[in-house]
């Protein structure tokens, strides 16, 4: 019993089922783990040990009466994004820091539903605006493989917790790269699917035409378990599409690599940042798909110098109008002993919110102002329409395209990176969302730190299934999402 957080969902699933162990004592094991290694990652923001157990003994009876869903019983993490009722959810954010929602997210209202056990909220960059999970209120998280290191952004309790075995599974959400890069940096599976597949009802707003839900865990197959749970339809999310679902699990061999055309972009393994271990990693791991019977097809996509310049101007310009609810009024944050209600104002945001928050709602206000709209936020929307057109025409010639998932591996913690530098290490992840296309990130080995790489793979509209697909049988060939950091070694 010491080994169950080695099991991926398909054991645990079958050994929940075949009385092996029980949903209590796996979610005793996890929190046991917690406890004794938790201290060092700083991966949970809140631990929900009692309601865990609850939700253990109540999915160990439905699975006793054999009414139960495949995942009941199996705990995962929520990425403190997503509202819990009765728990606390932060967003990473001082704003946040006394918030308990009155209702569950959609994300999480489906995974209750299905009898997985939530362990907690893990911690995030500030709104979800960062690649580095520093920005958080809570302070930084590390990364298993190097706690010196960040686990990436803004999903990186997530892909910590994840990584060091302190959850089977996690929620995510990718704005502009805040599922894959995390993932990517921590060796992980992350999938950020189609814009409109997963509900964004109760997930705390950063931009709102940008963000999606998805799910982070060692392997596709895992991936795909908690994708049956939490895709589809929801009447109560304006932006959610009304489109059969996939059995994600069903069709994990159901798409033939033999055959597959992926697209390389000539234009991403010329970038200026890309570290020279990390593209080698990720041809490595094409020349492997190449044996299993792909075909490398060399593409163009010329509108890669917009992506960055376009996605920071939309997606802060969302972020002022999103956060513009933060005002000391009705829920979150209070200065103490306002003067008036301008000082109200003015001091509840400023002493709330943190500097990256800041300098983003600033630029977005700036770019939405009268005279500067149609110079910059206007001018971006066409951009954006342009960059979706690219990548259109490219998936008339190629089924998948291929990428670094980041320029480089994970950056030590208190780096200092500029802004910039900080935004230009999503050159590989913003164009998806913008595009509202669907991407996945792979690992596929280590640099010389020995610090994990990550390869994406972006699809066509509702292609989870087909990226799923290829990761799996990649991942049936190769052993690099088996690989586990030291601390995830270690027995609680």
């Amino acid at each position: 019993m010491t080994d169950l957080h080695r099991l991926s969902i398909r054991e645990l699933s079958e050994g929940l089922k075949q009385a092996q162990f029980s949903s209590r004592e796996l979610t005793e094991h996890y929190l046991k783990r917690i406890a004794k290694i938790d201290a060092k990652v700083k991966s949970y923001v809140t631990v929900t040990a009692e309601q865990a157990l609850v939700e253990a003994d109540v999915a160990d009876a439905a699975i006793k009466s054999g009414n139960a869903h495949a995942l009941a019983g199996i705990p995962l993490a929520h990425k403190d994004i997503f509202c819990t009722q009765g728990i606390k959810t932060t967003a990473g954010s001082k704003m946040l820091d006394n918030f308990i929602s009155p209702y569950d997210a959609t994300v999480v209202a489906k995974a209750k539903a299905a009898g997985l056990v939530t362990l907690g909220k893990v911690n995030m960059d500030e709104f979800a605006m960062g690649s580095t999970s520093e920005s958080s209120y809570f302070g930084a998280t590390g990364n298993p493989w190097a706690l010196d290191h960040v686990p990436g952004g803004s999903s990186g309790g997530s892909a910590a917790a994840v990584a060091a075995d302190l959850a089977p599974i996690a929620t995510g959400t990718d704005t502009g790269g805040s599922i894959r890069q995390p993932a990517s940096f921590c060796g992980l599976t992350g999938l950020k699917p189609t814009y409109g597949r997963v509900s964004r009802f109760g997930m705390i707003a950063y931009a709102s035409s940008l963000d999606q839900g998805g799910p982070m865990a060692r392997s596709a197959e895992d991936c795909a378990y908690l994708m049956n749970v939490i895709a589809g339809h929801d009447a109560k999310d304006s932006t959610s599409v009304d489109k059969e679902v996939d059995d994600y699990v069903a069709n994990l061999n159901g798409t033939a690599v033999k055959g597959l055309r992926i697209g390389i972009p000539k234009q991403y393994f010329n970038v200026a940042g890309l570290d020279a271990d990390v593209k080698a990693r990720v041809e490595e791991s094409l020349k492997k798909l190449e044996e299993m019977g792909a075909t490398l097809v060399e593409i163009d996509l010329n509108m890669t110098e917009a992506y960055v310049p376009t996605y920071y101007l939309i997606a802060p310009a969302e972020a002022s109008s999103n956060l513009s609810r933060y005002d000391g009024v009705r829920y979150g944050y209070r200065c103490e002993n306002p003067k008036d209600i301008l000082d109200l104002y003015k001091r509840s945001r400023s002493e709330g919110f943190g500097a990256e928050v800041q300098r983003r709602i600033l630029i977005g206000t700036y770019a939405l102002s009268a005279g500067y709209y149609d110079a910059y936020y206007v001018k971006a929307q066409k951009v954006r329409r342009l960059i979706q057109q690219d990548f259109l025409k490219a998936f008339e010639n190629v089924d998948v395209i291929a990428a670094p998932s980041a320029p480089t591996t994970a950056y030590k913690i208190g780096a200092n990176l500029s802004p910039t530098e900080m935004y230009l290490g999503d050159i590989y992840t913003l164009a998806v969302n913008l595009a509202g296309l669907p991407a996945i990130n792979a690992p596929v080995g280590f640099d010389k730190d020995s610090l994990p790489v990550g390869l994406q793979l972006i699809g066509n509209y509702w292609s989870e299934s087909q990226l799923l697909s290829i990761v799996h049988q990649y991942q049936q060939n190769t052993d690099w999402h088996t690989k586990r950091a030291a601390i995830a070694e270690e027995n609680a």
